[in-house]
Order: C-alpha cells, then sequence, then structure tokens
C-alpha cells in the first residue's frame, strides 16, 4: 500500500501499464512535452518518447479518430480530452463511430479505447472549463462512462479501462486531482467496471453519488447522524454506465429512502436514470419518494466565487434534503 493523491494515482498507473505494454500509448493536446495542462502525464516523454506519448494538434475530433484507428491495427490508445467542455467536437467519432464498432462489425473488430478527460467544477474554470456533461454519454450503449474519486479507485478502474476491449470514458474531477488523498494498492490493482462501492453503511436512508459530491454527502451524512437524524449509506456509483444496479436496489430495500446527488444540472442527469430504476424495480420498498439534487439548472457554471458557490450542490444543501428525506 502507498498513500496517493487521485492525480498521482492515475500517472503511476498510466506509467505502470506502459511500462507492462508497449501497446499503450498516450496521445492529446500538450501531454507530451509539458506533462498535460494539469501534469498529469509529467515525465512520460523522457521515458517513453515522442512515438507512445504523442502532442497532438487542437483537434479532438481527429485525437479521437486517430485512438481509433490505431485501436483497430493492434494498439491501446489512452486519448486525453484537454477539458470535457472540449469533447463535443468528437462526438461523432465516440458515439457514432467507437461505440458502434464491434456492433456494426457483428463482433468482428472492437475498439480498445480509453478517452481520459478532467471535468467538474469548484476550480473557478467558468463556462468552458468546469462542465459535467456525462449524461450525453451514459445513453449510449457500447461506450462505457467511469468516474472514480478515490485514488485505490482510479487506479483499479484505468486498468481495468485499459484492457476493456471496448470504449471507455474515463473522467477524471479536476478539483479531486490535488485534494483527495488515499491508500492505493499495489501490484497491478484492478477494480471492475460496473461495480458501486458502499462508502458508509447505515440502515435509514441512502445517498447514490460520485465525484466530488460523494464527499460532501459523506460530510451531510455524518452530520446529520452527529444531530441524532438518522443512519445514512452513501454509495459512490463509480461506475455510470454500466450502472451497478444489484449494490443499488440492494441498499433501497433496505434502508427505504433514498437521496441521489451529482453536480451536472438536475434534469436529465444520471440521478434521473437511477430513480427510474429504483422507482421500477424498487418501488414497493419506498418509505418516501426518491430525491434528487444537482447543479442550478443554468446553462454553465459561473466564474465568480459566490455564483459557482451558488451553483454547486455542498454539505448544507445536501444536509437539508437528507432532513426533508428523514421526515417522511
Amino acid at each position: 500500500m502507498a498513500t496517493k493523491l487521485l492525480i498521482e494515482a492515475i500517472h503511476d498507473t498510466l506509467i505502470d501499464e506502459m511500462r507492462k505494454d508497449e501497446r499503450v500509448i498516450l496521445m492529446g493536446e500538450d501531454v507530451g512535452v509539458r506533462g498535460g495542462v494539469f501534469r498529469v502525464s509529467a515525465d512520460m516523454i523522457e521515458e517513453f518518447g515522442d512515438m507512445r506519448v504523442i502532442d497532438t494538434p487542437l483537434a479532438e475530433s481527429a485525437i479521437i479518430g486517430a485512438a481509433i484507428g490505431a485501436s483497430l491495427n493492434g494498439l491501446l490508445p489512452i486519448a486525453e480530452i484537454q477539458f470535457f467542455d472540449f469533447i463535443h467536437s468528437a462526438m461523432n467519432q465516440i458515439l457514432n463511430e467507437a461505440a458502434k464498432i464491434r456492433y456494426r462489425s457483428n463482433g468482428d473488430f472492437h475498439c480498445p479505447i480509453v478517452i481520459r478527460t478532467p471535468y467538474g467544477g469548484g476550480v473557478h474554470g467558468a463556462l468552458y472549463h468546469s462542465q459535467s456533461i456525462e449524461a450525453i454519454f451514459t445513453r449510449e450503449p457500447g461506450l462505457k462512462v467511469v468516474a472514480p474519486i478515490f485514488p485505490a479507485d482510479a487506479a483499479g478502474l484505468l486498468r481495468s479501462a485499459i484492457h476493456d476491449g471496448d470504449p471507455v470514458l474515463f473522467l477524471e474531477h479536476k478539483k479531486g486531482y490535488r485534494a483527495i488523498r488515499d491508500e492505493v494498492p499495489e501490484n497491478g490493482h484492478i477494480v471492475p467496471i460496473g461495480k458501486a462501492r458502499v462508502v458508509k453503511s447505515g440502515s435509514d436512508a441512502t445517498i447514490i453519488s460520485y465525484g466530488m459530491m460523494l464527499h460532501e454527502s459523506l460530510a451531510a451524512a455524518r452530520a446529520l447522524e452527529e444531530k441524532g437524524g438518522g443512519s445514512v449509506e452513501v454509495i459512490d456509483l463509480r461506475s455510470l454506465r454500466p450502472l451497478d444496479t444489484e449494490t443499488i436496489l440492494e441498499s433501497v430495500m433496505k434502508t427505504g429512502k433514498v437521496l441521489i446527488v451529482h453536480e451536472a444540472n438536475r434534469f436529465g442527469g444520471v440521478g434521473a436514470e437511477v430513480s427510474a430504476l429504483i422507482s421500477e424495480e424498487a418501488f414497493a420498498w419506498l418509505d418516501a419518494p426518491v430525491m434528487r439534487i444537482g447543479g442550478a439548472e443554468v446553462p454553465a457554471m459561473p466564474y465568480t466565487k459566490p455564483l459557482e458557490a451558488a451553483y454547486l450542490p455542498n454539505q448544507q444543501t445536501i444536509g437539508a434534503a437528507l432532513e426533508k428525506l428523514a421526515a417522511f
């Protein structure tokens, strides 16, 4: 075991997998000489050279298109999109090509690419450096989407993603890079895609979350318990597509009350799908309506500190929702 920041866990896992398998390559804007805008790939070009750590043009569609081509020719590309907000110009390559290659070829071809990208707010990135648009991608069969927030989970899920055989969108919360520290197992630690994690056990209500909102949810759950408001279970989805329906439903059937929390806009978010799942499969076990909290319904996150804080859910707003839920 070694204690690592989230960014260190990702950096070290990338290096480890590139050392083990020459087919693994990294490509993206500024990933080489600069080492990435957040320094995730620092010092990699010195070890692996510019044929495996490839600085690309500022063209997201070209990055993903080249990664798809490389994967079809036997490589295991890891394509970095510098900010999640910039991914829109590669939507056709991701959703119309990568996600459909196995299906359209009747299984003759597959597309083992990992698309890494930092997402989320809380860093004063404003409109084009703060978006959480993961729900757009979770609706696409053929594409897996993961969003680890603990370093150990990030390391284990990244290994799973690299060797998955199909495209995986790997979301890295930029605020969490240097804010979250955890013990990370060594020697090829693996976390399976599609498996949630019960971070905190409880019996009276369930919070389902991911990303930085997972930590706000944990704080709210513990604060409620300190006030004698009940025992709260907290689940980190980790994998947004596929969802771990078994863990979700098992918790709901135990507690009977559910609050879903994410940073993305509430309308049409991942929480809507989770809520629908619970309503369809566990309605008889519910003691209260399923509640959801999401980012404010505005086009994008504001820049100024007060407005950014107003946009994001936090321990207080989650705690207020928990108290309302407990009152049913």
